[in-house]
């Protein structure tokens, strides 16, 4: 079974990332989801989805099925009723854990999906070199 890599009150660990879930966590949202559910919606789409069931108090029930994913995808011990316990009770500590495990993983969550998808084995392909760079540039 994987394990976090960073605990659910490491939070202030990085600040951007906590400053940013405090005051947009719709963001913050956005952009996990997007890797979770590999690309199959924008970071716009989930965070609008975040913002509208947010303004019925209902933003921790769709992200904590995106923590639920998450965490099957990279065999952590599955506990649906505590996922959401978790969200209700500590929603930016918890959407900061997933942001920070992702980013721990390799993910660079400003790019999305699509600027991570090279990313092969936890690996990302090769940045062009020599002639190659200096055409796409022209």
């Amino acid at each position: 079974m994987g394990k976090w890599s960073v605990g659910l009150y490491d939070c202030f660990g990085d600040l951007g990332t906590c400053c940013l879930t405090c005051w947009c966590p719709c963001i913050t949202f956005g952009r996990i989801a997007e890797i979770v559910d590999r690309g199959s919606a924008s970071c716009c789409m989930h965070g609008t989805m975040y913002v509208l069931l947010g303004s019925i108090g209902c933003n921790w029930l769709y992200s904590c099925t995106k923590r639920s994913s998450m965490q099957a995808q990279n065999n952590f011990q599955e506990s649906r009723f505590m996922d959401c316990c978790i969200h209700f009770c500590c929603e930016t500590c918890a959407l900061c854990q997933e942001y920070k495990e992702l980013e721990n993983r390799g993910f660079n969550m400003s790019k999305g999906w699509e600027g991570n998808n090279k990313m092969v084995v936890g690996m990302a392909a090769p940045e062009k070199q020599g002639m190659d760079a200096l055409l796409d540039h022209v």
